[in-house]
């Protein structure tokens, strides 16, 4: 394993693009801090309040990097790490990962080992599994495009056993997976409003965010176009703050929509942004996977807290 080690952190004038009078409340850091850089593209973050610590991926290197809030060293988390891409938490803190090179969704134990959460649907195994996020009933909602089969770069090239790219639900008593959205080209980053009655999700290249009604049984209607985005604006990671405003990966920016899906601000970067997350104390400082760097910056706003916390 490679030791942790001392980084230093550089800074960059924070690009706060102000699109609407609804944004000018976010305010916060003058600065955007690059917290670590030399990765090939990082994706995943994913910030663990009880160790005060971050993990994020570095698909193409095959690897998991943490950072220590309180020192600032960073080394090396898991390696080889099956070129996982999207990281969560479940009600316990354990670690859920989609691990493009396995074609699996994992759950990290608190000993370390990992277990295989789902690899197949109906017998099938799945393409490469992208970002997952965890209901309060304790299901998992995990979207499923073919990034890591379709080259040796993410993951190991291979044909298609699925008849396409979908959107799956775990359910956590049985084991079963169901197959709950099938009308996407490239299914991304996903994430549930604060009272968990809809879902939002991402595709990728048709270059909108869609969102779905979530019902009891764990099915999903509705569907409708919630934020489209221009050509350069591929969408990929979110997350919402406490407000239910949703914090968008894409492009070289992270987009803000309003609940009602208005844009309303931009916070502009230097690299190609993958995913986000709110961590630290008070949940207000925003971390950014970006290409080759891992950024920061702080907020006057705070992450949305998890239902059951």
């Amino acid at each position: 394993m490679e030791p942790f080690r001392q980084t230093r952190s550089t800074y960059l004038p924070t690009e706060l693009e102000v699109l609407d009078e609804r944004f000018a409340v976010v305010g916060g850091d003058d600065l955007v801090e690059r917290v670590h850089s030399g990765t090939r593209w990082a994706e995943g973050p994913v910030y663990f309040p009880a160790g005060r610590f971050l993990a994020w991926s570095d698909i193409p290197n095959d690897r998991m990097l943490r950072w220590d809030e309180t020192t600032g060293a960073v080394g090396t988390f898991r390696q080889p790490a099956g070129y996982v891409n999207g990281n969560t938490l479940d009600h316990q803190g354990r670690m859920i990962s989609c691990e493009q090179g396995n074609r699996r969704v994992t759950r990290t134990e608190a000993n370390g080992s990992i277990t295989v959460l789902a690899d197949r649907w109906e017998g099938k195994r799945f393409n490469s599994p992208n970002d997952a996020v965890v209901h309060s009933d304790g299901s998992i909602w995990f979207t499923d495009p073919s990034y890591g089969i379709a080259s040796d770069y993410e993951g190991f090239r291979a044909d298609p056993e699925i008849d396409g790219c979908h959107v799956y639900r775990l359910d956590p008593v049985s084991g079963e997976v169901r197959r709950v959205a099938d009308d996407f080209d490239r299914p991304n980053g996903l994430a549930f409003s604060l009272d968990e009655k809809l879902l939002y999700v991402a595709d990728t290249r048709r270059r909108h965010l869609r969102v779905f009604d979530v019902h009891d049984d764990g099915s999903l209607s509705g569907g409708k176009v919630f934020a489209q985005g221009t050509d350069d604006d591929r969408f990929d990671g979110m997350r919402l703050d406490d407000t239910g405003r949703v914090w968008a990966a894409a492009g070289k920016a992270v987009l803000c929509h309003d609940p009602d899906g208005t844009l309303i601000g931009k916070l502009h970067l230097p690299d190609f942004v993958a995913n986000l997350v709110f961590g630290g104390p008070k949940r207000n400082r925003m971390f950014i996977a970006a290409s080759t760097s891992l950024y920061s910056v702080m907020l006057n706003v705070t992450g949305a807290r998890p239902v059951w916390s």
